[in-house]
């Protein structure tokens, strides 16, 4: 009878144990697919704002040796704060024979977040 007290005793701290370790795995798959939605809705956002600045770059008028364009205005809702653009251009040929590759560059908080290249054509 003595020893069957010991072995209540033992199965019990072996219950918690593995309860805890379920715990721990429960709680670091939570934090990672946080983490990962949190990256998947900043590259949506970047990616949003890259097609509204390509857009706005096919608009401007052809400038001939121009080195870069200036950006679209950035919305000022809270799913943007801290994003903003850049827009580089060179021309294709020298002299600038009216064929420019462009480079968007979207980042947040100054880290890179997507870039793309494109091309601009005098027409």
């Amino acid at each position: 009878m003595k020893t069957e007290k010991g072995f209540a005793l033992i199965e019990t701290l072996v219950s918690i144990a593995i309860l805890g370790a379920v715990g721990v795995i429960f709680l670091s798959g939570l934090a990672t697919a946080s983490k990962s939605t949190i990256v998947a809705d900043e590259k949506t956002t970047a990616q949003s704002l890259l097609v509204s600045q390509l857009e706005w770059v096919r608009k401007c008028a052809y400038e001939y040796e121009a080195s870069e364009y200036p950006a679209a205005e950035i919305p000022t809702e809270t799913d943007y704060t801290g994003y903003s653009a850049a827009i580089s251009a060179q021309p294709v040929d020298s002299p600038d024979g009216g064929v420019q590759k462009i480079t968007i560059t979207i980042m947040r908080h100054d880290e890179q977040v997507i870039t793309m290249d494109t091309y601009k054509v005098d027409r």
